[in-house]
């Protein structure tokens, strides 16, 4: 249960994150699939 919410908020977490990038346009795509990469290796 403890560990679903964790994941829950992680995932919350790197949607806004994602969502604030894509508007400022900080990050470079290859950033992105790196944060993408590492999101999956938390799964």
């Amino acid at each position: 249960m403890n560990k679903m919410l964790t994941s829950a908020a992680v995932i919350g977490a790197g949607i806004a994150a994602y969502g604030y990038v894509q508007k400022n346009n900080l990050i470079s795509k290859r950033d992105i699939k790196r944060i993408q990469r590492k999101m999956n290796k938390l799964f």
